[in-house]
């Protein structure tokens, strides 16, 4: 899964690596090294501009938040328990299928963060028991430094309780899409701990190489089949990973030294 993320690139970075053509920087959000679940981030998406009297999809860098909620949903309550969906079946799910036919985007991110469990937490989750100390967390970014374009989805709700002009009357509201993790070896593994994505947690977010941003943001691709093509899982041994502080397992806690490589885990009875 991809519960917290970091993404601290500019807009104006953004706008450049990805061919943006409508940004306003009204839409500015701060970098965030410790980005969680309902926190606002950025997204590009390819869509008419609002009140444009050209009705043409334009390539666009904007500020949505994180947690879908589903168009024909009655509340948003349940925003932060849909800030992933499977690769697998996203396209069948009630709460994906409509966005994943018409509404994808691209989340840009530095790297995502996951926990792992020591080898004596593991025993006592399979025995049913109640776990005990700290997990480790990684940090997993790509080995060359460029950006994690995560693919996602966006939907539109609206509040009923509001008139339709008023300025919180509709959210716009996202989520990463996610794949089985590599198994293959990291291109840059740690000193002590995982080789492989795998080790860290079964899942991770569906990566997609430059190749594929065109067709995944273009809303006129609307082949299914096609679609889901898009969703294997990029070439094996392009990330790295390294442990990082505990500090990020607090979501108060943010700023740069959060990404700091740690020479060895915190928890020594890991692996």
């Amino acid at each position: 899964m991809c519960g917290r993320y970091a993404a601290s690139r500019r807009p104006e970075d953004l706008t450049g690596l990805f061919g943006v053509e409508k940004w306003e920087p009204t839409e500015t959000l701060e970098p965030d090294w410790n980005v969680a679940p309902t926190k606002e981030v950025y997204a590009v998406l390819e869509r008419p501009a609002k009140d444009a009297d050209d009705r043409r999809p334009v390539r666009q860098l904007r500020v949505l938040k994180w947690g879908l909620v589903p168009s024909w949903s009655k509340t948003t309550e349940g925003a932060a328990r849909m800030i992933n969906a499977r690769a697998e079946t996203v396209h069948e799910k009630p709460s994906f299928r409509g966005a994943f036919a018409q509404r994808r985007c691209v989340l840009p991110a530095d790297g995502y963060y996951e926990w792992v469990t020591g080898a004596d937490e593991r025993q006592l989750e399979e025995q049913g028991k109640r776990k005990r100390g700290r997990k480790q967390p990684y940090f997993v970014t790509p080995a060359d430094g460029s950006v994690l374009a995560m693919a996602g989805l966006y939907e539109f709700w609206r509040d009923p309780a509001l008139p339709p002009d008023h300025e919180a009357a509709w959210w716009v509201t996202c989520s990463v899409i996610t794949t089985e993790a590599e198994t293959t070896p990291l291109a840059v593994a740690p000193a002590e701990g995982p080789s492989a994505l795998a080790d860290i947690h079964p899942r991770m977010p569906l990566m997609l190489t430059p190749d594929r941003w065109d067709a995944w943001l273009d809303p006129a691709h609307t082949d299914a089949d096609g679609l889901r093509a898009l969703l294997e899982p990029p070439p094996g041994g392009l990330m790295r990973a390294y442990p990082v502080a505990t500090a990020v397992s607090n979501v108060r806690n943010n700023g740069p030294e959060l990404l700091e490589e740690l020479a060895a885990p915190e928890e020594a009875t890991l692996f």
